[in-house]
């Protein structure tokens, strides 16, 4: 027999086996992916990680479930693609705000740091601040610490660059090994990104085995330092307008 969120007005209980309804979805042009996230008893939700592209993907997938969309929240000002926040304020309405890490020094409607919750309905994730890859990443942890959404911070056997937007190889790796390494083995990995058709990790695994991030903090610079990516198509475009959480420049719009 299954077990269900129950309220009395102002209070409410939620059952150790509720889970926050969760739907991945991918943009295949900056192999990104969004995250729909929702009380399955009240039906709020927010999305992580939206792309400017797939709005209207993520609009009818919310209406499908039913859904009240309250919170567009990025982990970082990404550099390969605008986000949907901008976008989707603009279509949800007045009552959809944007979120993003006070230490990206982005615009938003909510600016959030290390600790803070993001509550929809019965449900949050709590916020910890996992710099690195750039200054403001924000990973988010689910309430039962079932999974954490990494952002570019911890990808799947990898992690995010640190050479532009005051990215450090030495901050990541702490940032990983203090504040996610120490969640629970079982703990689902989400990353904002992947190359190679991958879905989700653990943090047993990661620790274990990534590539990167398994190695002692010296061996683990050095890689870093010797990557030689170019950077990404869509920066010049993407910083900017992330800054801005997606919504429009003035300029841009006369």
């Amino acid at each position: 027999m299954s077990t269900t969120t129950t309220s009395n007005k102002g209070g409410s209980i939620v059952r150790l086996t509720d889970k926050i309804g969760l739907k991945q979805l991918f943009d295949d042009d900056s192999s990104t992916f969004t995250y729909l996230l929702y009380d399955a008893d009240t039906k709020d939700a927010i999305l992580v990680d939206p792309v400017d592209l797939q709005v209207d993907r993520d609009l009818k997938e919310a209406e499908s479930l039913g859904l009240n969309l309250v919170y567009g929240v990025n982990t970082h000002a990404h550099a390969d693609h605008v986000t949907g926040t901008g976008l989707l304020k603009s279509q949800v309405g007045a009552a959809f705000k944007s979120v993003i890490s006070a230490a990206s020094e982005a615009k938003a409607d909510i600016t959030i740091g290390q600790g803070d919750r993001i509550v929809f309905g019965n449900r949050y994730l709590k916020a910890k601040w996992t710099p690195g890859h750039t200054g403001g990443c924000m990973s988010y942890v689910a309430d039962d610490e079932s999974f954490v959404l990494t952002g570019d911070t911890l990808l799947i056997q990898g992690c995010g660059r640190t050479d532009f937007q005051c990215g450090s190889a030495e901050t990541l790796y702490e940032s990983v090994h203090t504040k996610l390494f120490t969640l629970p083995d079982s703990c689902i990995v989400y990353p904002a990104h992947d190359y190679k058709g991958r879905t989700s990790s653990t943090i047993g695994k990661e620790k274990e085995t990534n590539p990167r991030l398994s190695k002692p903090k010296p061996e683990f610079v050095e890689i870093m330092a010797n990557l030689n990516l170019s950077y990404p198509k869509k920066i010049d475009i993407a910083v900017p307008a992330n800054m801005r959480c997606g919504v429009p420049d003035v300029d841009d719009a006369e």
